[in-house]
């Protein structure tokens, strides 16, 4: 560790900030640390707000328990907002004025929900799922409606939509693609996930390219959907996908692309700078992953890397949701490589993406968690795979370990 790091300032309290923090601690960093957030809590995670949070009695999901959070002796200016950062100067100034030495600088400003139409921000219950304030509204929202809309079936959606039937309230799904989740599964899947909602009795209004919402004078919202009005919903959630986060850094004249443009340790154009989590562009994808996995691990590889230590990440991308009961997960991504598209029906789904070259381009399990970790195992050993082996379910996949 290099002497001269005694002042580190992290900017988000969301998950890669809260594990980058426990990190640089578990490294041995002792200087002063100090955590800017736009939110009064201490740091939690979010996947649990679209799920038990808004079904069940779950409180905040917080990343750390409470003597473990002590001793991380944080130095919290929360609820604050980064406005610029002085790279000369080495300082961060927040929206009060307040300015902010470092030594090293994380940028772990994450993403917020995007709206297609601005004025959908003016409906009194038209509302995206991000925060734990969201989770709270939604949950009460879900208490006294009989019936919600979803704009967007991808994950997000998806997840709301699950909880919703869970308590026993209508819902529809709106999404201008032909297929749920078309950005990140290929089509076999997104065919069982519409199964599986269908299945559930989520209302699917997909290929809607012209959507419209009109707020009545009860409050309720009517979806105008390719020149068909619906019936007016109690709620309407919207999560149609996220902007990221990247004014302060583009502003502070750091390479930026999707995402912060980093290496694989999570070095920015600026020496003295790092990023982690969805504001980071994935190193070796070239894009940004809004991932559990990648803001927990990429954040973890940026700590040693702020503290002058070999650091690299190179993990594949790793997803999961649950719905309806079915834990579903997503190792790799879509890309133009697919050869060969295999299903295997065991206890669970399992659908295996190959190459060419009979190599793991992608896997996507429903409640197969072990075949993942083999995937796993497969994609970093580049294993040319035996397609039949993997479509027989009477083949034990531990073989091909």
């Amino acid at each position: 560790m290099t002497s001269d790091i005694q002042r580190i300032v992290v900017i988000g309290g969301g998950q890669a900030g809260g594990h980058a923090c426990k990190a640089l601690r578990s490294e041995g960093f002792q200087g002063q640390l100090m955590v800017v957030a736009d939110e009064p809590h201490d740091f939690y995670e979010r996947p649990p707000l679209s799920k038990g949070v808004i079904t069940a009695e779950e409180p905040l999901p917080k990343l750390f328990p409470e003597d473990s959070l002590a001793a991380l002796d944080i130095h919290w200016h929360r609820p604050r907002r980064a406005t610029h950062i002085h790279r000369d100067a080495n300082q961060v100034e927040l929206d009060d004025g307040t300015r902010l030495d470092y030594d090293r600088l994380l940028i772990a400003t994450g993403s917020r929900p995007r709206l297609p139409v601005d004025e959908w921000a003016n409906i009194g219950n038209v509302m995206t799922l991000r925060s734990w304030t969201d989770a709270c509204r939604l949950k009460e929202c879900l208490a006294i409606g009989r019936r919600i809309g979803i704009i967007g079936g991808g994950w997000i959606g998806l997840e709301v939509a699950s909880s919703a039937r869970k308590l026993g309230i209508e819902v529809d799904v709106f999404e201008r693609a032909p297929a749920l989740c078309g950005r990140s599964v290929g089509s076999e899947v997104a065919e069982a996930i519409r199964e599986l909602h269908q299945h559930h009795g989520v209302g699917l209004e997909l290929e809607r390219q012209d959507i419209q919402l009109n707020e009545e004078q009860d409050g309720r919202v009517t979806i105008l959907a390719d020149g068909r009005a619906h019936e007016p919903y109690d709620l309407v959630v919207v999560g149609t996908g996220v902007a990221i986060n990247l004014e302060l850094a583009r502003d502070a004249g750091i390479k930026t692309d999707l995402g912060i443009v980093i290496d694989a340790a999570g070095h920015t154009s600026d020496p003295t700078i790092f990023a982690a989590g969805d504001v980071a562009q994935h190193p070796h994808l070239g894009l940004c992953l809004q991932s559990w996995a990648y803001a927990q691990n990429q954040a973890r590889v940026v700590a040693d890397a702020m503290l002058g230590k070999e650091a690299h990440y190179d993990e594949p991308a790793w997803l999961w949701s649950d719905q309806h009961g079915v834990n579903i997960q997503i190792l790799g991504v879509p890309t133009g490589e697919t050869h060969c598209v295999i299903r295997r029906e065991s206890s669970g789904s399992v659908f295996f993406y190959l190459d060419h070259d009979n190599r793991l381009v992608q896997m996507v399990a429903f409640d197969q968690p072990r075949a993942i970790k083999l995937g796993k195992r497969w994609l970093e050993a580049e294993r040319v795979l035996d397609p039949e082996a993997l479509a027989d379910p009477d083949f034990n996949l531990m073989q091909l370990r």
